[in-house]
């Protein structure tokens, strides 16, 4: 069974950094992007970044500039380095990888990780 598991979340201050980890375990493959989204409180999910199988990335307007999507194909991880961190970027972030399964795509979700930017 294919899991899902974040790390990096926590408190940091207005212009600070943290990273974000999702490796993926349980024998995923032919993954077809990996990404990152987040949900504030009482607000939608919204898309932050996504990193395709040939290494092109897609960001939220919002991030441009100060997020970077990555990823380990060896490891089945996809990390998100958040830099100059805003009070508005506070929320849970979620990690999405999908796969292809003949003309299927295969979504699976971690359970998040809080990220909150405070003074």
């Amino acid at each position: 069974q294919v899991q899902l598991e974040e790390s990096g979340g926590g408190l940091v201050q207005p212009g600070g950094s943290l990273r974000l980890s999702c490796a993926a375990s349980g024998g995923i493959f032919s993954i077809y992007a990996m990404g990152w989204y987040r949900q504030g409180l009482g607000q939608k999910r919204e898309l932050v970044a996504t990193i395709m199988s040939d290494g092109s990335a897609n960001y939220a307007d919002s991030v441009k500039g100060r997020f970077t999507i990555s990823k380990d194909n060896a490891k089945n991880t996809v990390y998100l380095q958040m830099n100059n961190l805003k009070p508005e970027d506070t929320a849970v972030y979620l990690c999405n990888i999908q796969r292809r399964d003949g003309d299927a795509v295969i979504s699976y979700w971690g359970q998040g990780t809080q990220v909150t930017v405070s003074s």
